[in-house]
């Protein structure tokens, strides 16, 4: 059985929409995430007594000098995040009023959403929410990134909502400092 798909859910041409989604990026503010680790990292956290095995050059030489007793630095380690984007490729976003449907919308979106986390080294992986089995794992790729927005692009009209089941799907096997956006109309 072959699936049908429609040819695009966008009125613009893929180098125009590929321009678009990269302006969107650029318009998205630019952060960092945290980590709830301590290690070897740029952020400094607090200094702490000295333990024996600890580096030496750790020292936190002012703290010592005011205490008498040796302290060392610590710092926050850098930590990537990964972004899971869970877009609902039903039936219900494809109904539009305008010239652009929902689902359109929604895959400029990721595409923002996508390129902006890019910029901020954290790998982007994307999970279908309708009748396609769609998991992409989490990638820091923007050549695998384009590939599947613009496969995204096409998409059929005769998927049901799953948004609710595809997130109890997917909790017990994420990682636990992950973050997941939902891209939905939410109609189910």
């Amino acid at each position: 059985m072959t699936e049908k798909f429609l040819d695009s859910c966008d009125p613009i041409d893929s180098r125009q929409f590929i321009i678009a989604i990269k302006k969107l990026a650029d318009d998205i503010g630019y952060g960092s995430d945290r980590s709830t680790f301590l290690g070897s990292g740029i952020e400094y956290v607090q200094s702490r007594a000295y333990q024996i095995g600890d580096p030496i050059k750790s020292i936190d030489w002012k703290v010592t000098a005011r205490t008498g007793k040796f302290h060392v630095k610590e710092y926050e380690a850098p930590k990537q995040m990964p972004i899971y984007l869970l877009i609902d490729t039903s039936a219900s976003m494809t109904i539009s009023s305008t010239h652009i449907s929902k689902y359109a919308a929604a895959i400029r979106i990721a595409g923002g959403i996508a390129f902006a986390a890019l910029d901020r080294i954290s790998p982007v992986g994307v999970i279908g929410a309708g009748g396609r089995d769609l998991f992409v794992k989490p990638s820091l790729s923007a050549d695998r990134i384009l590939q599947w927005i613009l496969k995204l692009r096409s998409y059929r009209v005769d998927e049901p909502t799953r948004v609710g089941a595809r997130l109890s799907e997917l909790m017990p096997i994420l990682p636990s400092r992950s973050m997941i956006i939902v891209i939905s109309d939410l109609h189910d």
